[in-house]
């Protein structure tokens, strides 16, 4: 489970089911078509709950979370305040996020669910296999 820095008693993201955790963010739009958070808090939930813990490990895979109904890659942004999640406003809409910033629930899946997730969508990088 990651801990955020701003609250080290609280867990940013807690286990939820075989699939997913489950995290609270700040959910607003960004004009950019790709979502993206804390390049430091994306590198510390890759790290911590995507790496295999086996040597060296790149922590700048793409982060699979889901808000409402959709699916999406989440990379770091250094210009993304912490525990915010920004999101093409497109999506905002499709989820039901109303007056944004809102603090939403949002799910991460899980490294081998990721995996999955992220082979299925063109272009995406997959996982590496020490991750699943």
């Amino acid at each position: 489970m990651y801990v955020n820095d701003t609250h080290p008693d609280a867990p940013m993201f807690e286990q939820f089911s075989r699939g997913y955790y489950l995290g609270r963010l700040y959910v607003e739009p960004r004009d950019d078509a790709a979502a993206a958070m804390c390049r430091e808090q994306h590198e510390r939930v890759n790290e911590q709950l995507y790496a295999s813990g086996e040597g060296v490990e790149r922590t700048d895979y793409p982060l699979v979370m889901k808000l409402g109904s959709q699916h999406f890659a989440v990379h770091g942004d250094e210009q993304v305040p912490a525990d915010t999640l920004v999101v093409p406003e497109t999506m905002l809409a499709d989820a039901n996020v109303r007056n944004p910033p809102s603090l939403e629930e949002v799910f991460l899946a899980k490294a081998d669910h990721a995996a999955q997730l992220l082979s299925i969508s063109e272009g995406t990088p997959t996982l590496p296999d020490t991750a699943v």
